[in-house]
């Protein structure tokens, strides 16, 4: 049985039925989906997660899985010591079919473009979009295209969606040309639209909040997340209000997002309190998957941080690098540089006094270091060969 739900305008109410193939209210902005929470049972015991296990929550019914969710929420305990934090954890979504949180939205986002009927699918991405529509596409055989921004996609992304069978589209200009001649293909051609204007994609990226209720029985203080296109950190606020309304919980977290130097439209709309965002004509960051320049989901994302009392804060390049090199070297988890921005913008809010150490918060990690490799490895000097003596040994290994 499919969850009762209609969608919903977020600025002027208009409501659309759920067979409706829509992603903007005829008044210009966003939809989202509105659940039906009554008589909502409390599943949250702790075991057996995945996406799935919250169907109840969902409005589709489960059809295109490659069994996504159920990641693990690490306590960072070499990290929270090294930088004085009560209590730190790392939910790793790279840990996903596809190794990024999209998977959450893809199994929700294809099963119901099957459920309306639709033969195509298509995104515009800046890598894990693609990767994971495409897998999910393939499981699901349909048709996928995927337009990218020529030039600026990390290879590891690349090759996934090659390899699943997408028809790869490189576009002149960055990602937000790329969207514009996807949503337009899409109007034109039948074409299921599978960005993060889809509600149906947020709907299975607030899991996330389902599952870190889940596994610590509780609501963290503060959530730190990367923002690009904005739809998860909307999606994950989703989540934890629907909990709230369901009356599973009686408090929610507070939300912080955290963008690259280069790509930062939402955190200078938070600081100067403006009521539209002024996007970023020339997006530039090493962290690919946060490079946009016009996010497309910033009202819903903006409303998150506001209604949550939370920060939205930009961190450098250097910054981000430094802070992957650290998550990898002090907790063993290997993320890419996206979502390194979460424990940047961690350190450097604890260092400007801006949270406390005595909050419960959760790190989101975005996607696999595989993802992209190739910034570490440009960023390192590896030693040249030496003869495997055993006196060299010695030397090498301080014996």
């Amino acid at each position: 049985m499919i969850t009762m739900h209609y969608l919903q305008c977020i600025s002027c109410g208009n409501r659309y039925e759920p067979d409706e193939i829509v992603y903007r209210c005829s008044c210009g902005s966003i939809l989202e989906a509105v659940i039906d929470l009554d008589g909502a049972k409390n599943i949250f015991d702790g075991n057996n997660m995945s996406v799935w296990k919250y169907q109840p929550f969902l409005p589709v019914r489960r059809r295109a899985s490659l069994n996504e969710g159920g990641t693990p929420l690490y306590p960072a305990e070499n990290l929270k010591r090294d930088i004085g934090y009560r209590r730190l954890y790392v939910k790793n979504e790279g840990e996903n079919p596809t190794c990024s949180f999209k998977d959450r939205g893809m199994t929700v986002g294809v099963s119901k473009a099957m459920e309306l009927g639709m033969k195509k699918v298509a995104c515009a991405s800046t890598g894990n979009t693609s990767a994971s529509l495409a897998a999910y596409s393939a499981h699901a055989a349909l048709s996928c295209y995927v337009m990218i921004p020529s030039g600026k996609i990390a290879l590891g992304k690349l090759a996934q969606a090659i390899v699943y069978g997408a028809k790869v589209i490189p576009i002149k200009g960055n990602f937000d040309q790329a969207l514009e001649a996807v949503m337009e293909a899409s109007r034109r051609f039948n074409i299921y639209l599978l960005n993060s204007i889809n509600p149906y994609r947020l709907e299975g990226q607030k899991t996330i909040a389902y599952e870190i209720f889940d596994q610590l029985q509780e609501v963290p203080d503060r959530i730190i997340l990367p923002v690009g296109n904005a739809g998860n950190i909307s999606a994950i606020w989703k989540g934890f209000k629907e909990l709230k309304a369901a009356g599973f919980i009686d408090r929610l977290p507070v939300m912080t997002g955290i963008q690259a130097q280069g790509s930062m439209p939402m955190v200078r709309m938070f600081a100067e309190e403006l009521s539209e965002l002024i996007p970023e004509a020339s997006p530039e960051t090493v962290a690919t998957a946060i490079r946009i320049g016009n996010p497309v989901s910033w009202q819903k994302a903006i409303n998150a941080v506001r209604e949550s009392g939370g920060l939205m804060e930009s961190v450098t390049d250097d910054e981000i690098l430094a802070a992957q090199r650290t998550l990898a070297s002090r907790e063993g988890i290997f993320v890419e540089p996206a979502s390194a921005s979460s424990v940047a913008g961690l350190l450097k809010l604890q260092g400007q006094g801006a949270i406390d150490e005595d909050e419960t918060t959760v790190l989101v990690t975005t996607g696999h270091g595989l993802k992209d490799p190739n910034v570490v490895i440009d960023s390192i000097q590896i030693m040249d060969p030496v003869d495997g003596d055993m006196d060299t040994m010695r030397t090498l290994v301080g014996e």
